[in-house]
């Protein structure tokens, strides 16, 4: 897929760069600044998980939040999916890593879902938006999702 995507994307720069070089010249700005403004997360991130999987074995993993943890692996990788503020970009070569030292796909669907959709650690700052209530609600309901999702995940695969 990236063989495809790559070269696409590179041929929409040189048609944005012929169409309007001062704009697309400012998009690429903008676009590295993004980059180093992530940038300092993602790799403090990156050393985390590599030194969790460096303490923790594929079998510890596996027993954790391998197929045959079942539920309880579901529940504390949504737990722990919830709790966790780490972006996308993050996550889910994460969860590659994980699924090769042995995770299962259950686990690891509620591990992403909930990491993305639930906010444990952002719930005061939802909170002064929305309300406390909604807050939580929302939350919850996200949470409940991530169990769905997880739970489909586990019967098609």
């Amino acid at each position: 897929m990236a063989t495809i995507l790559y070269p696409l994307a590179f041929i929409a720069l040189i048609i944005s760069f012929i169409k309007s070089k001062a704009k697309t010249v400012l998009a690429l700005k903008k676009a590295w600044k993004s980059v180093e403004n992530i940038l300092p997360q993602l790799l403090a991130l990156l050393v985390i998980i590599g030194f969790a999987l460096t303490l923790l074995t594929p079998e510890q993993i596996s027993k954790l939040l391998g197929s045959e943890s079942g539920w309880m692996g579901v529940l504390v990788a949504a737990g722990v999916g919830a709790i966790t503020l780490v972006p996308s970009p993050v996550a889910f070569p994460l969860a590659a890593a994980l699924l090769e030292s042995g995770a299962g796909y259950m686990q690891l669907a509620a591990f992403i879902s909930s990491l993305m959709m639930v906010g444990i650690v952002t719930i005061p700052l939802e909170s002064s938006y929305f309300g406390k209530k909604a807050a939580i609600a929302r939350n919850a309901s996200a949470f409940a999702f991530s169990l769905i999702v997880a739970l489909v995940m586990g019967v098609l695969l």
